[in-house]
């Protein structure tokens, strides 16, 4: 049986495309057990789209266009140190995106977007290493869901992006391929976290990712890997 699902405008990644990572863990939701998501097509927004079972994941379609599937998947993550609060708050004063931003409406980190609308995760070069990022995010009351927590498509949101900007160095401008996040712990809104996002490998135009989210004492509450995928321009 078909699910209507429609993404707002406010979730925006490219101006007119839901954002990659929140658009993922909408599908993670559904799926309700740990998946890997693939994205196929831009999503468009505050568009009735359909979210059907295939095999034993989902795929998420406008019509007969597939715009994201989702499948059962488990991954480990070999992580560095978690970066401090000193360092991390240092690292978003280095936000590659301060200069030049090409998405500057992204929900999750466009410079265009105001406190308490857009999630305004900043990731900067941690300690001059060009291959880590890090950046503060205090989650808003509005990101929580029916148990006060922060609903799980914004951690998902939260990790996306700055995994961009840890393989941005060698990739240039890619988007979200594939992605799986596993959360940990629940977030309550107004914690004081740490995003932290570093590259592991760069494969011709793909490029893989790990990134997490810290509790202030380091301890973890989620993590996710991705690919991105260089692309010459965003049209949509």
């Amino acid at each position: 049986m078909s699910n209507a699902l429609r993404i707002a405008r406010r979730f925006c990644g490219p101006p007119n495309s839901g954002n990659g990572g929140y658009v993922s863990g909408l599908l993670a939701r559904r799926m309700a057990q740990p998946c890997q998501v693939t994205l196929h097509a831009p999503p468009p927004l505050d568009t009735d789209l359909q979210l059907q079972p295939h095999g034993d994941g989902l795929q998420l379609k406008l019509g007969e266009q597939l715009l994201a599937s989702a499948r059962p998947y488990q991954f480990q993550l070999e992580m560095p140190p978690a970066p401090t609060l000193q360092e991390a708050e240092q690292a978003q004063t280095q936000f590659d995106g301060i200069r030049h931003h090409d998405l500057p409406g992204c929900f999750v980190c466009g410079t265009n977007r105001e406190p308490g609308d857009g999630l305004r995760i900043f990731t900067g070069c941690v300690c001059g290493h060009t291959d880590q990022v890090a950046a503060l995010w205090q989650p808003g009351a509005d990101l929580a869901d029916e148990d006060g927590k922060v609903a799980s498509e914004f951690l998902w949101a939260a990790l996306d992006c700055p995994g961009f900007f840890a393989v941005k160095p060698v990739s240039g401008l890619a988007l979200l391929g594939r992605y799986s996040a596993r959360i940990e712990q629940p977030v309550a809104p107004g914690e004081s976290l740490i995003v932290s996002a570093w590259a592991i490998t760069h494969q011709g135009r793909k490029h893989d990712a790990g990134s997490a989210l810290y509790r202030s004492n380091g301890e973890l509450v989620a993590c996710a890997e991705a690919t991105w995928i260089s692309i010459a321009a965003v049209t949509s």
